[in-house]
């Protein structure tokens, strides 16, 4: 199960983020995504929620993303957050005018994947 929200700002997204946690989402099964690599961080910091690595993605995938646009790594990350390619090509369309994209996710695939 997840749910995927869409937000204007950082204010907006905190907000989004206590309803999913009062829901039973865990800060951990949520992901938030910003266009801006940079502004994505700090959004991650500051709302204590998960980044999309190893577990999610597997080593392939993030290997891949150091050689693919934004766009693509965007759309990488949100696929192993459970959307499917339509969903991901949507919601890449939503970062690209400045929103944030918010994805509470119980699926988030397991890789197992293990570091060097």
């Amino acid at each position: 199960m997840y749910k995927v929200k869409t937000v204007e700002n950082v204010v907006a997204a905190k907000k989004e983020i206590d309803i999913l946690t009062s829901e039973g989402f865990t800060k951990d099964e949520i992901y938030v995504f910003a266009h801006d690599k940079h502004r994505s961080e700090h959004i991650t910091e500051a709302t204590d929620t998960e980044t999309t690595g190893l577990k999610e993605q597997g080593i392939i995938e993030s290997m891949g993303n150091l050689f693919n646009s934004r766009g693509d790594e965007l759309r990488t990350k949100m696929k192993a957050v459970g959307m499917n390619q339509a969903e991901a090509d949507t919601y890449e369309e939503e970062l690209d005018k400045g929103k944030l994209v918010i994805v509470a996710s119980k699926e988030a695939t397991d890789n197992d994947a293990k570091p060097f």
